[in-house]
């Protein structure tokens, strides 16, 4: 059995009755998610008006590691003196900030000596 479309004037009917009153189906949106998530927005990238600081450490020299920063005095502790006599090794304060390589790369620098290894210990 075949059903005849509706015809024009039933359809404006329908769609008048429909202006009127309003379609009342409400659309539920199926949440598998326990989080509620906002939604992502524009961020503008930050675009100060006032410089915070005047010069950067870089170009004022201040973070500079060279081998005068990094190496800053040997310790002369009766246990440093003991190590340089017993077992051929030099005892030095160093920055905090220097890695192993900075710290024999600065040694070999100021005092020509090739260590063999560096030892380090955070005091």
């Amino acid at each position: 059995m075949l059903l005849a479309p509706p015809s024009a004037a039933a359809k404006a009917r329908n769609t008048s009755r429909k202006v009127r009153h309003g379609t009342h189906n409400k659309v539920v949106t199926v949440r598998t998610k326990t989080h509620f998530y906002k939604p992502k927005t524009l961020a503008l990238p930050r675009n100060p008006k006032v410089v915070r600081k005047s010069v950067r450490k870089t170009e004022a020299g201040l973070q500079r590691m060279d081998k005068y920063n990094i190496i800053r005095y040997p310790l002369t502790t009766e246990s440093a003196m003991k190590k340089i006599e017993d077992n051929n090794t030099l005892v030095f304060i160093v920055d905090k900030l220097a890695n192993k390589r900075q710290i024999k790369s600065a040694v070999r620098g100021m005092y020509e000596i090739e260590c063999e290894k560096v030892n380090t210990l955070i005091r």
